[in-house]
């Protein structure tokens, strides 16, 4: 096997893992989890379909990246509007794979 033909090799077989753990993901979001988390905390406040009660937003059509961000900033105990108290409380035990599931969770099930 020639040189070139061995570069070409290995680079083909870098190309078929790097889209083999692209596929797969290092974390995959876990939507039942997200459900499961989002059932606990945010359903008296955003409802069953995302549609928001009183002061509390829509969470529907939102995308998973705004949610994650959101829930990330209230997590840091950063003020951001009428109910950070609140949400404050309720992401300050919220792990990263908490907060990607529920963000990918209200991303999927409210579109």
């Amino acid at each position: 096997m020639t040189d070139r033909l061995r570069i070409i090799v290995a680079g083909v077989a870098l190309a078929v893992c790097a889209g083999a753990t692209a596929a797969t993901g290092t974390q995959a979001a876990d939507l039942a989890a997200g459900e499961k988390r989002y059932n606990v905390n945010c359903v008296n406040c955003h409802g069953k379909a995302g549609q928001g009660m009183a002061s509390f937003p829509a969470l529907k059509g939102r995308e998973a990246a705004y949610i994650a961000e959101k829930l990330q900033t209230y997590r840091a105990r950063e003020m951001v509007g009428p109910n950070s108290a609140i949400m404050m409380s309720l992401s300050s035990d919220l792990t990263d794979e908490d907060i990607a599931n529920l963000a990918a969770y209200i991303a999927d099930r409210f579109q």
